[in-house]
This record gives structure tokens, C-alpha cells and sequence, in this order.
């Protein structure tokens, strides 16, 4: 399994989506509070150039949003 991180803020409905499915699934990740941590908010906007929340980076692939069906397919489990 590859390692997983989100890029979240506690007041975003969709990145509690994200890691509420990925601990349904049981799939450990870690996560980022960009609203209190400067630098991985700094980390975050290089990776996407932009502030838009939740980041979810599985491996090398790196998603802006929320996309269930994109997430099962890269982690080939069932949305």
C-alpha cells in the first residue's frame, strides 16, 4: 500500500469525506492541519500552487478534492 497524506483543514466537509472513507476502509494515512501547521500549508502549495484543501497525495499521485472513485481505483479497492 502506498503512503497516503492529506493536506486538510478541520472546517472542510470534504476533507473529513476523505478521511472518514479512507478509515472505513481501514487504509492508515496521515494528515496535515494546513490551518495550523505553516509550513506543510507552504508543503501543500508547492505541491499543487494553489491553497484549495483536501490534498491527498497516495504515493507519487497527488488529487485536489474529494473523488472517491479516483481514490479506490489508485488504491484498487471498492469505492
Amino acid at each position: 500500500m502506498p503512503q497516503i497524506t492529506i493536506y486538510s483543514t478541520p472546517t472542510c466537509h470534504f476533507c473529513q469525506m476523505a478521511k472518514e472513507f479512507l478509515t472505513e476502509k481501514n487504509i492508515a494515512f496521515t494528515n496535515f492541519n494546513v490551518a495550523e501547521d505553516a509550513a506543510k500549508r507552504e508543503e501543500m502549495i508547492n505541491l499543487t500552487g494553489q491553497l484549495g484543501v483536501p490534498v491527498i497525495q497516495i504515493g507519487e499521485d497527488i488529487m485536489v478534492g474529494f473523488d472517491r472513485e479516483k481514490i479506490a481505483a489508485k488504491l484498487g479497492i471498492e469505492a
